[in-house]
């Protein structure tokens, strides 16, 4: 047969990643800014729009919260409750206007956010379907170096592939994406767009999406922010100094096709929202000649194993109803129970 003579309808949907800075450290007006940037996107044409790592507040970039090994400051404690303050519960009110801002863009909506869950705080990604639904969440596994000290780590329980009219959705946040392991489970999953928001806007960055894209033979969808000084509060302590045109988040977002080829980006200029038009197909394409969990696979030498159970620091377990119903004994009221 002729070459060509095989052609299958594609399924091409288009994607954007938005390349801003929140309004640091207040979330009312960064959720304003997402619904105003999430219907500049729909406008384009897009079907998902990806926001970068911890829009919802702020990615604090050379902030230290009053730390040094063996001591903590007054001031590094207050810095650490106003995170906190503006971090946002899941679910909670901040939730229900992102599930909003989706339906009313009829948008797949993909944002990194921060979470608070009592004390600690999470660097999450949160996933929305077109209709409003709240789809699910992904807890970064890893903090990196000194992220540890202001965000918790996140567990098994959250590292969805979302089957969505798009496409199969999953996140995977900036330093996460130098674990072979996790990438590994979410190729088991059969991601097929892979989202990475991040907060390295490196000049290495780009070549690390092009061989996850390739390696994982999906499209790969990368967000920072593009973030000056002027972004961040007056006050903010910070070792880039007060001039407010000072680059402190440079961008270098970028969507690239599952053999490697940048589709969009890398910018580097300013907030920006790039798009590319995707066709799912080019993935089975691709996977002809590698499936890193397929036929390029070796179970029989390399086997991965995912615990994707939730791990609770405390769990409550309640007396049976049989259990409460049996009277106590002398025994019992002595101090002890029978057996």
């Amino acid at each position: 047969m002729a070459e060509g003579q095989f052609q299958a309808a594609g399924r091409t949907h288009c994607v954007a990643v938005v390349q801003a800075a929140p309004v640091a450290f207040d979330t009312a007006r960064t959720l304003d800014k997402t619904a105003d940037l999430a219907a500049d996107a729909r406008r384009q044409g897009a079907q998902l729009a990806l926001f970068p790592e911890a829009f919802i507040s702020v990615y604090p970039r050379g902030l230290g919260f009053g730390t040094v090994v063996g001591s903590r400051t007054a001031t590094g404690r207050e810095q650490f409750r106003l995170y906190w303050e503006s971090a946002i519960d899941v679910p909670g009110p901040a939730v229900e206007r992102l599930a909003a801002v989706a339906r009313d863009n009829q948008i797949h909506l993909v944002i990194g956010v921060i979470e608070r869950d009592g004390g600690t705080l999470y660097c999450t990604v949160l996933f929305f379907g077109p209709d409003g639904r709240y789809l699910g969440k992904h807890r970064k596994l890893m903090p990196t170096a000194a992220e540890r000290l202001i965000w918790g780590q996140g567990d098994g329980s959250t590292l969805p592939v979302l089957e969505t009219a798009v496409g199969r959705v999953g996140a995977v946040i900036c330093w996460e994406n130098y674990m072979p392991l996790l990438r590994t489970a979410m190729y088991a999953k059969g991601v097929e767009i892979y989202c990475a928001p991040t907060a390295d806007g490196r000049d290495t960055w780009l070549p690390t999406m092009r061989h996850v894209a390739q390696e994982g033979r999906c499209f790969v969808l990368s967000c920072n922010q593009f973030a000056r000084r002027r972004d961040y509060p007056a006050h903010y302590p910070t070792e880039f100094g007060d001039d407010p045109d000072t680059v402190i988040s440079r961008g270098g977002s970028c969507i690239v096709g599952p053999l490697g080829q940048v589709l969009a980006g890398p910018d580097f200029a300013g907030e920006t929202i790039l798009t590319a038009d995707l066709d799912l197909d080019e993935i089975a394409r691709a996977r002809l000649d590698f499936d890193a969990v397929g036929h390029y696979a070796r179970p029989d030498v390399f086997q991965l194993l995912v615990d994707e159970t939730s791990r609770m620091p405390v769990s409550f377990r309640n007396a049976t109803s049989s259990e409460a119903l049996i009277a106590p004994t002398d025994a019992t009221e002595a101090g002890g129970r029978s057996r």
